[in-house]
């Protein structure tokens, strides 16, 4: 690095070489003056000296902006407005073309635009009127410049041209670099835009654009102008089996008129870093995923199978674990037939509660709502019915039940041990219990269902459940395993109390999520009424009748007076929130600036009911050589809250082939489009990540930021 004392000669010389440009071109009458405001300040520039022979002169709109304003792209996006020219003023001038460099990207508050920012000439092609006399060109601009604000502003720049040969300008090299970056058809830079695809995914609609190009592309972003009102998101880079590039963007706007986008004409802008193409397309609808091979479809039932299994070791099924050994236990001594009968039942459960979970799907899917695992933990009611459910099971533990209850409801509060439909109920709330974690081979099996359609989710979602059930058909097959053991006997009602406390916590858990969701409101009046309606159940047996009936509807009235107003009322918004320690709020457009400034980008997708997400921070992500990682000034540590149902999310989610958190990936030089991570994490897993995302010129620095 220079010493200052050397560099303010060179700073010198550098602004007398620029002062003595623009003077040139002044001198030369190349360009207007300036019009200067407190944001901007433009000029109209020439490319010759005079007009010379042709038709045409070339000159340039030459903008210069203070730091974070900027000015719009001819199609500026969500928000904005493109300078626009009058020439009515001019003389011997016919009209003008405007050539627009590729723009860039930028994103406030939701809303995305393009632009330039810092400084851009517009290339403009001067028609005259009368080839080779002198002209006066007079543009009249009305322009936006925007930052937190915008503020439109207007200028009258005057520049005269005269009769003469047509030499190059002071300006002309400032034009010719800015004429550079106009996109052509992408062959100067080894690009080819092959067409466009509106694809219907269980996301949203996307549009898929396919590119060649050599080199790969690395960082492309992709502009779709299309005169329909939609919107289309920043794509996701992916690769195709033949080598070429797949870019897909989320397209939002109104069904109707996404329907319309399939034969319509767009044109795409694709710009990476200095390389750029522009070509018009016509739309048209994506093929339908290949029809699965045999061989696929073994490998991906036997992915569910075991994926299923292994959910029964995942968190989530913890607590459903003591009503499993106690169903076990209570077995001993019992006969063979009537161990089978009930874990059969159990399995059953399983079964069908995993059927109604696909049929669900392939509801959200075929009304374009995004489907997704677990994503029922997402609303309060049927949080609120679960949290209901396992108070129900902890009374009936703790011996509560001395008074008779409706059919069905004691078929459901006997669960595990009394009955068939008890042992029916049981498995299936095993299955919703299972269904907020993601476990390995899960992920891959479900977002092999989710992307295709409702056979693959049928198939998928059952042999989920025949997994998770493995245990229970394997008692049913060697019901001798459960009989051998010791008769039930006194001591069960000490295991029968422990085990009930594992119920209340994850009643405790559930109230909590409700309460991140609905408010704390909602959560006290609930945990009220369920905590009265267990109290009152066993002295209720000892009351008469009338009374039994006025305290039961008390309490019914006091649930449908405290509670059912918050649950049903819509939440605020939530205050945009900073998470703990070095975390950020997720940013998805924020990733790819902050990648092309050589940091390295981790996001965390993750739930307040997501009980492997909180495993994971607690084991891997917020302590030891992570979280020390995690903080390094080169690390942005970004944090997605899908607590509540969040598209955005959900498209991120879905655009990386996953249906389920949680969902870990890293950004950075190395690996632009991410390295994604599995459900269960390990320091050493994320520490690779970091590493491989870094690249191979930073990855001996990582240790240390």
């Amino acid at each position: 690095m220079l010493a200052a004392g050397r560099r303010a000669p060179l700073l010198l010389a550098a602004a007398t070489v620029a002062w003595l440009a623009a003077a040139a071109g002044a001198a030369a009458g190349t360009a207007s003056a300036w019009n200067r405001t407190e944001q901007t300040a433009l000029r109209l520039v020439a490319g010759t000296t005079a007009v010379g022979r042709g038709e045409t002169v070339p000159l340039g709109l030459h903008f210069t902006l203070r730091p974070g304003w900027k000015v719009y792209w001819r199609s500026p996006g969500s928000g904005g407005l493109p300078p626009a020219i009058d020439w009515a003023a001019s003389e011997n001038v016919a009209g003008a073309r405007i050539a627009w460099p590729a723009p860039r990207r930028f994103e406030a508050q939701g809303i995305e635009s393009f632009g330039y920012a810092d400084e851009v000439v517009l290339p403009i092609q001067l028609r005259l009127t009368r080839a080779g006399e002198a002209a006066r060109a007079v543009a009249a601009v009305d322009y936006l410049t925007c930052r937190e604000i915008c503020i439109p502003y207007q200028a009258t720049l005057t520049l005269d041209l005269p009769a003469g040969p047509a030499d190059p300008s002071p300006e002309a090299a400032l034009i010719a670099r800015f004429l550079e970056r106009v996109p052509g058809d992408g062959g100067q830079h080894g690009i080819r835009i092959d067409g466009a695809a509106l694809a219907r995914t269980a996301a949203g609609p996307r549009l898929v654009a396919t590119v060649a190009a050599v080199p790969p592309l690395a960082a492309p972003d992709l502009l779709v102008e299309s005169g329909l009102p939609l919107d289309f998101a920043a794509p996701r880079l992916s690769q195709a089996a033949d080598g070429r590039a797949i870019l897909t963007a989320r397209v939002d706007g109104d069904d109707a008129v996404v329907a319309r986008l399939v034969g319509s004409g767009v044109t795409l802008t694709l710009v990476d870093g200095p390389r750029s193409a522009e070509v018009p397309v016509t739309v048209v609808a994506a093929a339908g995923p290949a029809p699965a091979s045999l061989a696929l479809w073994i490998a991906m039932l036997a992915t569910a199978l075991l994926g299923g299994l292994v959910l029964n070791l995942m968190p989530c099924v913890l607590p459903v674990l003591s009503l499993k050994l106690l169903g076990v236990v209570e077995a001993g001594g019992r006969e063979r037939a009537e161990v089978r009968r009930g874990f059969v039942a159990s399995s059953a459960g399983i079964l069908v509660s995993f059927a109604a979970l696909a049929a669900g799907a392939i509801a959200l899917q075929a009304g374009g709502h995004a489907a997704g695992w677990g994503i029922q933990f997402q609303h309060p009611w049927f949080l609120a019915a679960l949290a209901g459910v396992l108070a129900l099971f902890a009374a009936n533990l703790w011996g509560w039940f001395a008074i008779p209850l409706p059919g069905f409801a004691q078929a459901a509060a006997a669960a595990p041990h009394r009955g068939t439909l008890g042992h029916f109920l049981t498995g299936a709330f095993a299955a919703l219990m299972a269904t907020p974690c993601s476990a390995p081979f899960l992920g891959t099996a479900v977002g092999f269902a989710l992307s295709r359609g409702p056979l693959e989710i049928l198939a998928i979602f059952l042999a989920l459940g025949v997994g998770l059930a493995l245990p229970y058909l394997a008692v049913a097959a060697f019901p001798g395993v459960a009989t051998r053991l010791p008769r039930p006997g006194a001591w069960m009602n000490v295991v029968r109390r422990l085990l009930a406390v594992a119920l209340v916590a994850t009643c405790g858990w559930l109230l909590l999520v409700l309460a991140a969701q609905q408010g704390t409101g909602a959560a006290l009046g609930l945990a009220g009424v369920l905590v009265a309606g267990v109290l009152l159940l066993g002295p209720l047996a000892r009351l008469p009748a009338a009374w039994r009936t006025s305290i039961a509807a008390a309490t019914l009235v006091a649930f449908a007076v405290v509670v059912v107003p918050r649950i049903a009322a819509v939440p605020p918004a939530p205050a945009p929130s900073q998470p703990a320690g070095q975390w950020r709020p997720f940013d998805r457009a924020a990733i790819a600036g902050l990648v092309g400034a050589g940091r390295l980008v981790f996001v965390d997708v993750t739930a307040d009911w997501c009980i492997t997400c909180q495993v994971n921070k607690k084991l891997v992500l917020g302590r030891g050589a992570v979280a020390d990682r995690l903080a390094a000034p080169a690390v942005v540590a970004m944090r997605a809250d899908w607590t509540r149902p969040d598209p955005a999310i959900a498209a991120f989610l879905a655009d990386h082939g996953r249906y389920g958190i949680p969902f870990n990936v890293v950004y950075g030089p190395g690996a632009p489009q991410g390295v994604p991570l599995p459900e269960l994490l390990t320091e050493s897993a994320v520490l690779e990540a970091l590493a491989r995302a870094a690249g191979p010129a930073r990855t001996a620095a990582a240790p240390g930021g």
